[in-house]
């Protein structure tokens, strides 16, 4: 697995990712929302970074699709 994709699920746990007896992460439906909003963010800073034209639509269009605000 991605290592940032760790990162943003210890993040999304507090600090505190529990696994189940697979070894598999065990999320709350809290910890699971603030999860993919953390993903979703990181998407848009990755849009952010492109200097191309319609990087900024794309970054608008990640927010509404998701429903993430500043």
């Amino acid at each position: 697995m991605n290592q940032r994709i760790r990162e943003l699920a210890y993040r999304a746990a507090n600090g505190m990712l529990s696994y189940n007896s697979e070894g598999e992460w065990q999320l709350s439906e809290q910890e699971c929302n603030k999860f993919a909003e953390l993903i979703v963010r990181e998407c848009i800073r990755l849009c952010d970074q492109v200097e191309i034209v319609g990087s900024y639509e794309c970054i608008d269009n990640i927010k509404e699709h998701f429903g993430v605000e500043e």
